[in-house]
C-alpha cells in the first residue's frame, strides 16, 4: 500500500483574485484571458492595483490536489515557498485542505513566495499575471525518494519546464514514481508552454502513463488540426485526455475511446476549470473507474468550480458524483 494515492509537483502560487472590467485591463495593459509571467516590479504594481482582493493557495497542480482532497484521497504536494507571510499561509492552507505540504517553507534567500494576480471579468474570463518568485527555484533537491516513490499516481505541471531546475525536479519525480510501480502523467498547462517545450513534451507523451490537455494544447503539440493531433497522441501515449471548453471531452487509451458530453453553463469564474477537471478525472483513474466515468467525474468537478469565484471546489464532490450515479 503506497503512502499517497496522488502526489503533485508544481508551482506553489498564492492566487490573489479581484473583479475587474475590460477597461481596467486595457488601462493596466493586461491581456484578457491568458496567463502571463511577470517580473517582480510589474507584479508589485499589479498587486497594488487590485481592489477587494481575496487570496487562496493556488497553482495548477495544487488546485487539483485540493479537489482530490475534497474527494478523500491521500495526497502530497512537492512545492517551494518562502518563509514569509504568504508562504506560511500557503503551507497551512494546503494542510488544512488535507494535502501534505512536504517541503518546509524556505528561510533566507532573496525571492518571496510566488503569487498570481487574477483579474476576473464580468463574463467570468480570467486574466492571470503570475510572478513566480521562489517557485522558479524548485529543483531536484526538493524531490524526496520518500514522497515521489510513495505515490500511486504522480501528477506533473507543464509549467515546470520553463526552468532547467524545474525540469530536473520533474524528471526525477517521474523516474522515482515509475521505478516503484506508480503511474506518472502531465498536464500540458497552456499552448504557449507547449510551444516553448514542444520536443520535450512530445517525448513525455511517449514516456508517461497519461497526458491531459485542452484542444489548443494538443493542436500546438503536434502542429496540426485536433483530429490528427489526437490520432497521433493516441498512438504515442498510454492515455490521452482532451478537454474542449464547453464541448465533448475525448479520452483515449489504446483501442478504447470515450466521448463525454458536456452541459454548457455560463461561468461565474472560469479559474480552475481545467484543474478541477483533472481532479475528477484522476479520482476516477485512481479508483479504477471506466474511462467514460472518469471523464464524467472530471466534467462534474469542473462544472462545480466555475459556478463560483475561486479555483477550488466548495461543494462536496463525492455527493455530486453520487447524484450523477458515478459512485455508489
Amino acid at each position: 500500500m503506497k503512502k499517497y494515492q496522488v502526489v503533485g509537483i508544481g508551482n506553489a502560487v498564492v492566487d490573489v483574485i479581484s473583479q475587474s472590467d475590460d477597461s481596467f485591463l486595457d488601462l493596466m495593459g493586461i491581456q484578457k484571458g491568458i496567463m502571463q509571467l511577470v517580473e517582480r516590479e510589474r507584479g508589485e504594481l499589479l498587486y497594488g492595483s487590485m481592489t477587494n482582493r481575496t487570496q487562496a493557495p493556488g497553482g495548477s497542480v495544487a488546485n487539483t490536489l485540493a479537489g482530490l482532497g475534497n474527494l478523500g484521497l491521500g495526497t502530497g504536494f512537492i512545492g517551494r515557498v518562502h518563509d514569509d507571510a504568504l508562504g506560511r499561509f500557503y503551507a497551512d492552507e494546503m494542510v488544512k485542505g488535507g494535502t501534505d505540504f512536504v517541503n518546509q517553507p524556505v528561510a533566507g534567500g532573496e525571492l518571496p513566495t510566488s503569487r498570481s494576480m487574477i483579474f476576473v471579468s464580468p463574463d467570468g474570463e480570467r486574466s492571470m499575471n503570475t510572478y513566480l518568485g521562489i517557485s522558479s527555484e524548485l529543483g531536484p533537491d526538493d524531490v524526496s525518494d520518500d514522497v515521489a516513490g510513495a505515490a500511486e499516481i504522480l501528477f506533473l505541471e507543464g509549467y515546470l519546464y520553463d526552468k532547467p531546475k524545474g525540469k530536473e525536479a520533474f524528471e526525477r519525480a517521474a523516474k522515482l514514481c515509475r521505478a516503484s510501480g506508480g503511474k506518472a502523467g502531465i498536464a500540458l498547462s497552456d499552448p504557449f508552454c507547449v510551444d516553448r517545450h514542444r520536443d520535450d513534451f512530445r517525448r513525455l507523451v511517449k514516456e508517461l502513463d497519461y497526458v491531459i490537455g485542452n484542444e489548443h494544447e494538443w493542436e500546438s503539440l503536434y502542429q496540426t488540426d485536433l483530429s490528427s493531433a489526437l490520432e497521433q497522441a493516441a498512438a504515442d501515449a498510454g492515455m490521452v485526455v482532451c478537454t474542449r471548453s464547453g464541448h465533448d471531452v475525448v479520452l483515449v487509451r489504446g483501442a478504447e475511446e470515450a466521448v463525454v458530453p458536456v452541459t454548457e453553463i455560463v461561468p461565474v469564474d472560469a479559474t480552475g476549470a481545467g484543474d478541477q477537471f483533472a481532479a475528477g478525472f484522476l479520482y476516477g483513474y485512481a479508483t479504477g473507474a471506466p474511462l467514460e466515468v472518469a471523464g464524467r467525474m472530471g466534467c462534474v468537478a469542473a462544472a462545480e468550480v466555475i459556478s463560483h469565484v475561486g479555483a477550488r471546489p466548495e461543494a462536496n464532490l463525492k455527493q455530486l458524483f453520487r447524484k450523477e450515479g458515478l459512485i455508489d
